[in-house]
């Protein structure tokens, strides 16, 4: 399974960006899906996560910025980031957690995704 994630850049404070992220491979189904970002030398830490049935659940930095979305068609999650802050500078990686094709349930996998680097500055 391997996970493709885009959308970062560079954009001024104030500005928005969309990520997304797909997995691909041997997916038999996909729980939750979420957003992570990590500075160097830290911590990676939770920005947004979203369930197979839509429940959210986000950082409170984030709280009424940044929006979690995803297209279970598609198997594809999204980051909406309104709003962004220099603080907001990071490279965010995607997760998912994956039931292997053939696979019970109770066998569920985290996959990563190579991260996408989101600059915020004038």
């Amino acid at each position: 399974v391997q996970l493709q994630a885009f959308g970062g850049g560079l954009v001024q404070p104030g500005g928005f960006l969309r990520l997304s992220c797909t997995p691909s491979g041997n997916i038999g189904r996909i729980n939750a899906m979420g957003w992570y970002r990590q500075a160097p030398g830290k911590q990676r830490d939770l920005v947004a996560v979203i369930t197979n049935g839509g429940s959210t659940d986000y950082a409170d930095s984030v709280k009424g910025r940044f929006t979690i979305s995803r297209d279970n068609a598609k198997n594809t999650v999204y980051l909406q980031m309104n709003g962004l802050k220099p603080e907001d500078t990071d490279v965010y990686y995607c997760r998912a957690e994956i039931v292997p094709y053939g696979r019970p349930s109770y066998m569920t996998v985290a996959f990563w995704g190579q991260g996408t680097l989101v600059t915020v500055s004038s």
